[in-house]
């Protein structure tokens, strides 16, 4: 398998394990099924749009292939079908939007350094597409997104992103570095919540 066919699973698979967060989220905020499907297609595909548009790969992938729609469409019958289960179990609900993070962040990364783009764009495109379908899920549903909260978010992406540059500088092999740099953006988001790591707030100048 080449690199081009494991992007084109990883992008797959992201769609998929995102559009089950979205409606697994949209379910706890009174969303009827047609608003939670809604919510699950913008968080499975609105990272990718983004950072399609800002690095001109226009039309977008889901507009040109309607494999990305299936797949969205396939993650919200599952979000919809397992959401009563989900919802019992404390603090499951955001293992779909882990995985789906450490998948988005390299998949958007690599994705812009094939267009001759630079390292930091890139990391910056990658992070994009890991967290910018949740912000606007997270909007939608009126809660404050999670990388304006204290929680340990997008910097496991740019973490994640970082050792992917970082090993890039000794291999030309992408498929382990790709594989390891996705596990540490799922490891260091889930150890976060496990451990309750969060980043420091800013002194505010009030008395």
């Amino acid at each position: 398998m080449d690199l081009s066919q494991i992007l084109y699973f990883i992008d797959l698979t992201g769609t998929f394990v995102f559009a089950v967060s979205g409606v697994t989220v949209a379910s706890r905020y009174n969303v009827d099924v047609f608003g939670a499907s809604v919510i699950g297609f913008v968080t499975a595909l609105g990272g990718g749009t983004v950072r399609d548009v800002l690095i001109g790969a226009t039309p977008v992938n889901w507009i040109l292939n309607d494999e990305w729609v299936l797949a969205a469409t396939a993650g919200i019958i599952i979000g919809l079908f397992v959401t009563r289960v989900i919802s019992q179990w404390k603090r499951t609900m955001f293992i779909f939007d882990t995985i789906g993070i450490g998948l988005f962040t390299i998949l958007g990364l690599e994705k812009t350094l094939q267009l001759g783009l630079s390292p930091i764009i890139a990391l910056m495109m990658g992070t994009v597409s890991a967290v910018f379908g949740g912000v606007v899920r997270d909007v939608l549903v009126n809660r404050v997104p999670l990388i304006f909260r204290k929680e340990v978010y997008a910097t496991a992406c740019i973490a994640g992103g970082l050792v992917y540059l970082f090993i890039g500088l000794f291999t030309e092999n992408k498929l382990w570095p790709l594989l390891v740099s996705i596990g540490v953006v799922i490891t260091i988001r889930r150890l976060a919540v496990m451990r309750n790591w969060s980043l420091p707030m800013p002194k505010s100048s009030r008395p």
